[in-house]
């Protein structure tokens, strides 16, 4: 989604690299599911939580604070 609307962002891989898998469940409040987005480095959530932000017309107005669109 976040290429639909134009926005660069990087993408970490991080199967079978437990330390990697760690150091974001750290930053995700415990999550391990992947993947785990991060805006302006705030944790939104996985893929689900996106579209829900996205549903609820909030996505656009995070990325237009950051600057992102």
């Amino acid at each position: 989604m976040l290429g639909w609307k134009g926005v660069k962002y990087t993408e970490y891989k991080i199967d079978g690299d437990e330390s990697a898998r760690q150091a974001m469940a750290e930053r995700s409040n415990g999550k391990r599911s992947v993947p785990q987005i991060f805006i302006n480095n705030e944790h939104i959530g996985g893929c689900d939580d996106l579209y829900a932000l996205d549903d609820q017309k909030k996505l656009d107005n995070l990325l237009a604070k950051c600057g992102t669109i």
